[in-house]
């Protein structure tokens, strides 16, 4: 009895160190914050010290926009009673973009809804500091968005808007989410489907296979979106590729995760996955390489079940 209380408290000692141990966020100004920004991406670690670079990174940023330390970034209406001068946008869309990168890529699925939530209310603070998107909302939303041209804006709102719905898909579609993010999307095809190497037909192809079934899921619809970025004859005909879309390797990942495992395509799926391990991570997106890397390495995990 006596060594199993001494198990149980060295374990609670053990969850304890865990929980009280959190990454510090690196001091920086904003010159240095924006070095980190290359290729329209962040070139950190994918270790803990670049968890700890991002988040000095997003505290250069708001340190930059002069944002108050009680505001609170969870609320649409406050971010958006926030005033920003226009020449700070940009600075607006890395913000958005920055809270996205630190919810996807370190931060657990079931603690990242607030970042989220973060990120898509300053997507929405830059698209509304145009006066023309502002005054078009006031009547359609979608009227608005399709005559925005900031491509950064739209595009990080949608990535963060998406994963905040996922957390309770019906209750988005209910919410009509997915019809704005929809009309964002369109946009996005508009104007740059290069960005962030074929970015807008990740977020599409994904966006399709997560729909309910009976709010729209099209497996079709998302394999015609990642033959954009992927080269696979014997899936895709005639879509014109993207530019080397190999070079970001979650082009790949996402065609697995959100087309060939609902598909129970299972050998496909791991010889996708391999050679994203096999790949060398390269210098022009490491960190998300590097990201995708592991991430590949999980999913084959589960994939090689099935074989």
């Amino acid at each position: 009895m006596k060594k199993l209380l001494v198990v149980g408290l060295t374990l609670f000692l053990l969850a304890s160190v865990v929980a009280i141990a959190q990454v510090e966020p690196v001091s920086m100004d904003l010159e240095t914050a924006l070095s980190y920004y290359q290729n329209d991406s962040f070139a950190i670690e994918y270790s803990d010290t670049g968890h700890a670079q991002l988040l000095g990174i997003i505290d250069a940023f708001k340190a930059a926009l002069a944002v108050p330390a009680d505001l609170d970034e969870t609320n649409e209406d406050k971010v958006g009673a926030f005033a920003i001068d226009m020449s700070l946008k940009g600075i607006v869309n890395k913000l958005s973009q920055a809270y996205y990168t630190l919810g996807n890529v370190f931060v657990d699925p079931s603690e990242n809804k607030d970042i989220y939530l973060k990120g898509k209310n300053w997507g929405l603070k830059s698209l509304r500091m145009n006066p023309g998107f502002a005054e078009l909302e006031k009547s359609r939303f979608d009227s608005a968005v399709a005559a925005e041209t900031d491509v950064a804006a739209l595009y990080w709102t949608n990535s963060n808007w998406l994963r905040v719905a996922q957390k309770d898909v019906l209750k988005a579609v209910f919410a009509g989410v997915t019809k704005r993010t929809g009309a964002i999307m369109d946009r996005l095809l508009e104007l740059d489907t290069s960005y962030l190497t074929g970015g807008i037909y990740r977020s599409y192809g994904a966006y399709y296979s997560g729909l309910p079934s009976m709010f729209g899921k099209d497996l079709g619809k998302a394999l015609s979106f990642f033959c954009h970025v992927v080269d696979e004859p014997d899936y895709c005909l005639d879509e014109e590729k993207v530019p080397n879309a190999d070079e970001y390797f979650e082009n790949r990942s996402f065609f697995v995760e959100f087309y060939l495992m609902p598909k129970k395509q299972w050998e496909d799926a791991a010889r996708i996955l391999q050679s994203i391990i096999d790949d060398p991570i390269g210098d022009k997106f490491p960190f998300m390489n590097a990201y995708s890397h592991e991430h590949a390495q999980e999913l084959l995990a589960e994939v090689q079940k099935h074989l």
